[in-house]
């Protein structure tokens, strides 16, 4: 005998304040609504456990049970580098989120950057990540740290872009993309002497996204010289802030492209320096994380990096339930948010 909802629509009405009419439209997608009414139904739904038919087919066929006999417990290791200050709490939050629906919990734990002799040993040692359920492994943590993670024979998800073939599943915001979208606006807006900002070694995605950039540009007819461009290491801010001075007088560039979050506030102490401002002779974009409160209308392509989150703990459940399938590497796309940082020229 087929087991009966502990949760109807009706409850999700009651609990929401909407009719069952509305409830059951929201739920199915269907217009005559605003994306407010749209949104809240959803988020009571998943506070109170609803879940329509379709979802209950989707678990049945990934084998992920709705109702797990004993909650998991896993762990996120995250770098100590302060590059990652605001992009573990976006990760975390989406992870608690669909963890929490069926009962399981999370913990962090912070991994050195900087390796001394017996540190990796030491940490391995303290923090016994073999005796957890699973493990998220996040960006920035350094290339040996997150070997030696993938080593493990738990259940494990990399919320970064995956080295060559590597045998782990992997979910990240597509940056290549947002580097695209972001070019392409610059490109409408009549810019072509556009500044690329970032660093393009050491992390997978920082490659990425100065490999996006070229193509992007590329494939709007205009050639980069690399020397133009701010791509080297900070190597001490007031000497990082220097050079981009000293870059931002000789190239004389319409706009700037700004591909690491947390260089925003140094460019625009560098154009102050020159009597530039942003965006009536400079314009921005910036690659960043959320809504800047130093410029809430920042030039900016959407980030899915909560979300990320969301669909790795998603990913980590479905390898629990299918641990002989191929893995699998999710990229999610976001869309763009013009902003007030770019001016048409």
């Amino acid at each position: 005998m087929r087991k009966k909802k502990t949760v109807t629509l009706q409850d999700l009405s009651r609990q929401s304040g909407f009719s069952v009419h509305t409830v059951s439209k929201a739920l199915r997608g269907l217009p005559g609504m605003s994306e407010e009414t749209r949104n809240q139904v959803h988020k009571v739904a998943q506070e109170i456990g609803y879940r329509t038919k379709d979802q209950e087919r989707v678990h049945a066929v990934e084998r992920i049970p709705l109702h797990p006999h004993k909650p998991s417990r896993f762990k996120m290791v995250i770098s100590d580098k302060y590059e990652t200050f605001d992009l573990v709490p976006l990760i975390l939050s989406g992870l608690q989120e669909k963890l929490s629906e069926y009962g399981h919990s999370i913990e962090t734990v912070t991994i050195p950057y900087r390796l001394e002799h017996g540190t990796l040993q030491n940490w391995s040692k303290t923090h016994q990540l073999e005796y957890c359920d699973g493990v998220f492994v996040t960006p920035m943590i350094g290339r040996v740290q997150e070997a030696h993670l993938l080593q493990y024979s738990i259940p494990r998800i990399l919320i970064n872009f995956p080295g060559p073939a590597a045998k782990v599943d992997s979910v990240v915001w597509d940056v290549g993309t947002a580097i695209h979208q972001s070019v392409s606006y610059l490109l409408s807006k009549g810019h072509r002497r556009i500044m690329y900002i970032g660093n393009i070694d050491i992390h997978r995605g920082f490659i990425l996204r100065w490999q996006s950039f070229l193509n992007a540009m590329k494939e709007g007819g205009l050639s980069v010289n690399p020397d133009d461009h701010m791509i080297g290491g900070l190597g001490g801010q007031q000497i990082w802030s220097a050079q981009l001075t000293e870059k931002l007088r000789q190239f004389q560039p319409s706009a700037i492209l700004s591909a690491i979050n947390h260089e925003l506030v140094w460019i625009y102490h560098a154009c102050s320096l020159l009597g530039k401002r942003i965006p009536d002779d400079i314009s921005l974009i910036s690659l960043a994380h959320a809504e800047n409160a130093f410029v809430p209308e920042l030039s900016r392509p959407a980030l899915m990096i909560r979300e990320s989150g969301i669909r790795a703990a998603e990913r980590m459940l479905w390898r629990m339930a299918n641990p002989h399938l191929p893995y699998e590497h999710t990229l999610l796309q976001g869309g763009f948010y013009e902003g007030s940082t770019v001016r048409v020229i």
